[in-house]
């Protein structure tokens, strides 16, 4: 697999001297240019008008475990002056330079791949020129450094750079970087998009720091692009693959904590490329839609449309029913039935019949898709939509709730969709969860079909069914993974991939054992994982497990809340510990949510932990427990569900409002495997944040400094070199010592 690699890096070093072959220009000890461009993380200049970087794309092609990494950057120049400009690019360790040009009027272009030691010196020169310490999350990369460039008065330039290099693999795993800076105030948008190509089967393509969209061009082709909405998130872009195996494959990131005795661990797995024609999991759908008053009209019909959508789209042997409820429940079919023309003619007869009036009967409703006997040899799931409260029937929350959870005989898979926001979001939230499926909320102005198909477009072809997971213990027995997450795993479809997060204990390798129904035959799934390369590099991996952990325990106080309007709920010791340990995950991860957003400010005192945790309970209690329907409640539903099966970094600690709207947190920084949080124009160090009213550093060093140097140095070898790229004035701890860094003057 490596050899294509190599043969390709040997006609990159092939090519790079020549981009270096200029007898006036020296590379090494030129002087600064008055711009120096850095894409990934801005312009140093003294100017008052800057040249601007107004673009950046990036392509990636890896072939068999070779990336070959093209940048386009797009700069302007508002002055109205020429201004001449040079780029310094981090790039990873044993890159090749292959190409290097820029569009517009200049000399020859030249540019130079620099040593990691040459780069520290570029680095350290910018920090002590112009006082800003950014590059400085870069030590440890190679930099390409070019020649002097022109960008015309009121001009445009577009400057274009190439490298190759061998990516990293472990085991069946590749694993690919693209340096960008950690910085929240960092908003420029990147184009990223990769095409991974390869002589073997790929199963999956997962990133821990970019949502992605991913298309497949046969079984060996894979291509990915960054979404939208992904663009401007910061921190290095992170991908990676895994080739196929038998089956189900499988790979392990791991993160080192001594302080529980072992760390924490990611398990990705993910499905073949191509699934045999003749071995299939058949469906069987029932679908439950509300016909009460309050859908009259549009929602009515779309929901009709919906259902008629799921039906036509059912494979050859594959089977439905329909069930229509308002204060009385009327079903189509006594039991399931395959769908072949004449059913399905008869389902939409069914529907044309119906007209929406009366009350909303969601116990009985429910009943009746839970006690149908379903078909041999087909996965029962039921799509289940309300745009309302229950008013008819068995009212109660914990009642319908635990019908789903206690008395689903058949292990239906509930997935819930709520019309509009006049619904009890907890309800259907823990429905959909208890049965191995999810939630969706139709939002306001959304169309409920299309809401619908786009669940139903993601639930094609079954291939593991009911999975369940071994677990390693030690020769004693005792277990060696602990709060793994999630606990009940989804099954998974065509194009799924099964993200598990955990904690681990000791340092043996960890061995497990995948089981379920495996496209119609039950099948188990060894693996067995060292956990040699463990490092600090994967804090993804922790970050992630919190954010999960944090989701379950907001919704254990959520669901808790049943029935809270009947009287104020107090604050049990039960509920006590579930607060402090929401509030000890928020500050040492950096994870804010709507409850505990208030840690973030100026004024909160960590230290008086009386009054924080009576803050965060005050919040859970009035909007967790007692806000059960709206739009409030539906924001914390959708953002409950994200956290809980959260896979992606989310580093801007976005979330949405109870208007529903989108909102963030700058006064917290995630870097590394560390949090900072903003006091006083400083960035503290979560770790000494209740004692930064009377903490008194160890040492103060000033950036840019020889013992500036040395610090940077030692977080690098720690990987946590970002720490120190943050504006102003920094309190870090490091190996048991409070440093103060405060910026060059």
């Amino acid at each position: 697999m490596l050899k294509n690699g190599l043969c390709l890096l040997a006609l990159g070093a092939l090519v790079a001297p020549c981009l270096m072959a200029q007898e006036d220009w020296r590379l090494e000890g030129r002087a600064l240019s008055r711009n120096v461009i850095v894409p990934q993380s801005r312009v140093f200049t003294p100017d008052q008008t800057p040249v601007q970087i107004t673009g950046v794309s990036v392509s990636v092609e890896v072939l068999d475990q070779a990336a070959t990494t093209s940048y386009v950057i797009k700069l302007h120049n508002p002055g109205s002056r020429m201004a001449e400009a040079e780029m310094i690019l981090p790039v990873p360790q044993g890159a090749v330079l292959s190409k290097f040009d820029f569009a517009g009027a200049g000399t020859e272009p030249s540019a130079g791949l620099l040593p990691k030691e040459e780069a520290i010196k570029i680095y350290n020169e910018i920090v002590r020129r112009y006082k800003d310490p950014a590059l400085m999350q870069f030590v440890g990369y190679n930099l390409i450094r070019t020649s002097v460039f022109p960008v015309e008065a009121g001009g445009d330039q577009e400057i274009r750079f190439t490298y190759e290099h061998v990516l990293t693999a472990v085991g069946n795993r590749v694993d690919y970087e693209l340096p960008r800076s950690e910085a929240l105030s960092y908003n420029l948008p990147w184009d990223i998009s990769v095409v991974v190509k390869s002589n073997q089967p790929l199963s999956t393509v997962y990133s821990p720091s970019h949502t992605l969209g991913v298309t497949r061009h046969g079984e060996k082709m894979v291509c990915a692009d960054v979404s939208a909405e992904s663009r401007t998130d910061p921190g290095a872009f992170k991908l990676s693959y895994l080739l196929a195996g038998d089956g189900v494959a499988a790979s392990l990131f791991a993160y080192p904590d001594p302080s529980i005795g072992g760390g924490y661990f990611m398990v990705i797995a993910g499905l073949p490329a191509k699934l045999p024609e003749d071995r299939v999991i058949s469906r069987e759908v029932t679908i439950v839609i509300d016909r009460s008053g309050s859908m009259n009209g549009d929602k009515w019909k779309q929901a009709k449309q919906a259902a008629m959508q799921i039906i036509s789209g059912l494979g050859e042997g594959e089977a439905f029913n329909l069930i229509a409820y308002n204060g009385q429940v009327d079903k189509l079919f006594r039991q399931p039935v395959v769908r072949t023309d004449d059913t399905e003619e008869s389902a939409r007869g069914f529907l044309d019949r119906m007209r929406p009036a009366g009350g909303t009967n969601i116990h009985d409703a429910m009943v009746e898709a839970l006690i149908q006997k379903p078909l041999e040899g087909k996965l029962p799931m039921v799509l289940f939509m309300t745009d309302g409260l229950a008013t008819v029937g068995a009212t109660n929350e914990v009642t319908i709730r635990e019908l789903a959870a206690k008395h689903n005989e058949h292990k239906r898979r509930i997935f819930t969709f709520g019309v509009g926001v006049d619904v009890n979001a907890p309800l259907l939230e823990n429905i959909a969860d208890t049965t191995r499926a999810t939630s969706t909320f139709v939002l306001p102005g959304e169309d409920v079909e299309v809401k619908v198909g786009d669940v139903f477009n993601r639930l094609s072809g079954p291939v593991l069914a009911s999975p369940s997971l071994d677990l390693p213990a030690d020769g004693a027995g005792a277990a060696r993974v602990t709060e793994l997450m999630p606990g009940a795993m989804p099954d998974l479809f065509d194009g799924d991939q099964l993200v598990l997060l955990g904690k681990y204990v000791g340092s043996a390798p960890l061995k497990f054992t995948l089981k379920g129904n495996f496209l119609g035959v039950e099948r188990s799934f060894d693996f067995a994982f060292s956990l040699d390369n463990a490092t600090t590099r994967n804090a993804f991996v922790s970050r992630l497990w919190a954010s999960r952990k944090v989701g379950m325990l907001v919704d254990a106080i959520r669901q808790a809340g049943a029935g809270s309007g009947l009287g104020t709920i107090e604050m049990t010791p039960q509920f006590q510990e579930i607060v402090d340990e929401i509030i000890r995950l928020s500050t040492e991860f950096g994870i804010l949510t709507e409850y505990t957003a208030f840690l973030a400010l100026e004024g909160t005192d960590l230290g008086k932990k009386a009054d924080v945790r009576r803050e965060a309970w005050g919040n859970l209690q009035r909007r967790g427990m007692e806000t059960r329907s709206g739009a409030g409640a539906v924001n914390q539903s959708e953002n409950g569900s994200y956290m809980k099966r959260q896979s992606k970094e989310n580093k801007r600690n976005e979330w949405l409002d109870e208007k529903l709207e989108r909102v963030a947190v700058g006064e917290v920084q995630q870097v590394n495997d560390r949090t900072y949080f903003k006091r006083n124009d400083r960035w503290v160090d979560a770790r000494v944040l209740d004692e930064v009213e009377v903490i008194k550093p160890d040492r103060t060093i000033v950036a840019g400094s020889e013992e500036y140097l040395e610090l940077v140095k030692k977080l690098e070898e720690q990987g946590r070199a970002g720490a120190v790229a943050m504006q102003g004035e920094i309190l870090i701890k490091v190996d048991g010592k409070v440093i103060l860094i405060k910026p060059a003057e």
